[in-house]
């Protein structure tokens, strides 16, 4: 039996880090757990699990440090901010935030640009060009600007956040689903839905749309990261969910001026953004991997 010399490894062997998340990517498990601790289950049970009112606050416990510091209390375990908040309180309460902005911008941005993506794919086209055109339009547009234009017309609000995420998000899955239509109008059970008498309506809706389906799935889980990621960006910048909401992109804003001498007021959801970001895209590669035949076999 042959002995592995020094000779024979590779010359480069991945760091640490790599084959963490490789492995956390072939057992899904570690990235769903993290997602439903950190996203899930605190915007379910929020008003049960948050141990204070995420928007009152008293100045004299302000800026309090977390627990495991000195001057910290296991009354607040992760520390207030400068209002004298409860941070874990409006970290919990902030996940039912993004969890809902997600929801919304993706459900209405979902049937958008499916709609879409199915009628371009089928019809083809004048149609198709235009749909095209369109889309190419809306990934073209820069999100800060565009939401700084809207914030400017209407004022900061939960609505205008859904607007500009929906503009944003209905033209990824228009063009995928463009792609998969086109691939699959070519099939002969498509050619015997037409010689049965089926409608463009029904074979679009009956026939082409479970083909797609799988990948809308995928498309949608790697998206609710996005769309978190960029929630957060714009409510730090102001072109977002107004205060006092108790969003994790508002608390990232209020503790930027301390994260010297108060870094938790920062750090907390910062970390909160990270873990959960990173978890739906272990969780979205990992259902991408699980439904593309190729890649399973790989």
């Amino acid at each position: 039996m042959a002995t592995v010399t020094a000779r024979s490894r590779p010359w480069y062997a991945p760091p640490k880090i790599a084959l963490a998340l490789r492995e956390a990517r072939r057992y899904p498990v570690v990235a769903l757990s993290i997602l439903m601790f950190l996203l899930v289950i605190p915007a379910v049970f929020a008003p049960y699990v948050a141990p204070h009112d995420p928007l009152k606050g008293s100045l004299a416990k302000r800026l309090k440090p977390p627990v495991w510091q000195d001057g910290g209390s296991s009354a607040h375990l992760l520390g207030t901010d400068k209002l004298g908040r409860d941070i874990l309180s409006r970290l919990i309460h902030g996940a039912r935030v993004s969890l809902t902005v997600s929801a919304i911008a993706i459900f209405v941005g979902g049937i958008v640009g499916t709609a879409l993506g199915l009628i371009s794919g089928y019809f083809g086209g004048r149609i198709d060009a235009l749909l095209m055109r369109l889309v190419d339009i809306s990934l073209s547009l820069p999100t800060i600007l565009l939401a700084l234009v809207l914030v400017a017309s209407v004022g900061p609000s939960f609505s205008t956040v859904i607007i500009v995420l929906v503009v944003l998000l209905w033209a990824r899955y228009a063009r995928l689903v463009r792609g998969e239509t086109l691939a699959i109008k070519e099939r002969d059970f498509i050619a015997r839905g037409r010689v049965a008498g089926a409608s463009h309506t029904r074979i679009m809706v009956h026939y082409i749309f479970p083909n797609v389906v799988n990948s809308l799935v995928v498309l949608a889980t790697l998206q609710v990261g996005y769309v978190i990621l960029l929630e957060s960006a714009l409510s730090f910048l102001g072109a977002g969910l107004p205060r006092p909401l108790p969003a994790w992109g508002l608390m990232v804003a209020d503790g930027r001026e301390l994260i010297v001498t108060a870094w938790w007021v920062s750090m907390c959801p910062g970390l909160a953004i990270m873990l959960t970001v990173l978890s739906l895209n272990l969780l979205g590669d990992w259902l991408r991997d699980h439904y593309d035949p190729k890649l399973r076999n790989v």
